[in-house]
């Protein structure tokens, strides 16, 4: 009896980082989605404006216009946020208020006639964004502070793991590939969205995502991106 108990204790113990694991993959593959989801699980881009886009910004179009982040930003804010102003101005609210609800909830408004992305993904593309909104958001304002951008972070813890996880695709100086700007230039520009891409990865890109390391490690790269050359 006794060796049957201790055998239940140990699958348990052994099932569990496994759980945990899952639901980091979700969280980051969501936060891909979010980002982009058309180029994500490889679907035709879209190429019309999305009906729910609102006809006062008329400086974004197309497929820009159907990516979650658009609406409700990098910082999970919307009108609220960074995009309060700008090119993205929409005057869509934010997603702060659903961290820690119901995925259904978030699912449910996915498939409403107001986004319609009913059809266009998989139930598991549906569950992982719901998982990134509902369980992944960060408190944004406490690792980069919102007027001047900069980032919480120890850039010297940055810049080890800078060096042994990033630098091999982008180079020590953060000036590659070529077709993208530098990542000094984009860390101080637009912060938020930097580390978005840190903890879950680039879209349709093997960019590793950090979010199963403690957001600490990421606040840290970002910092040591910021001390990067722009140019």
């Amino acid at each position: 009896m006794k060796k049957i108990i201790y055998l239940t204790i140990v699958a348990a113990l052994m099932f569990q980082p496994v759980l945990a694991f899952a639901d980091d993959a979700s969280i980051a593959r969501g936060g891909k989605l979010y980002d982009k989801w058309f180029k994500v699980i490889g679907a035709e881009k879209p190429a019309d404006t999305h009906p729910a886009w609102p006809a006062s910004n008329t400086k974004k179009k197309g497929n820009a216009t159907h990516r979650c982040k658009s609406c409700h930003g990098w910082d999970m804010m919307g009108k609220d946020g960074a995009y309060a102003s700008g090119s993205y101005k929409t005057g869509i609210g934010g997603l702060k208020h659903l961290q820690g609800a119901d995925n259904a909830k978030v699912i449910a408004a996915m498939k409403d006639a107001t986004h319609g992305f009913a059809g266009k993904m998989d139930e598991q593309d549906f569950i992982d964004i719901a998982d990134f909104v509902t369980k992944g958001q960060i408190d944004i304002d406490a690792v980069i502070e919102r007027e001047s951008k900069m980032a919480n972070g120890d850039a010297a813890n940055g810049s080890r793991y800078y060096g042994t996880v990033c630098a091999g695709c982008h180079a020590k100086d953060g000036m590659l590939p070529k077709d993208m700007p530098p990542l000094g230039k984009l860390a101080n520009k637009n912060p938020w969205e930097i580390i978005q891409k840190v903890l879950n990865g680039q879209p349709d890109e093997k960019m590793p995502a950090m979010r199963a390391f403690d957001l600490q490690v990421s606040v840290d790269i970002l910092a040591y991106l910021q001390t990067l050359p722009k140019e």
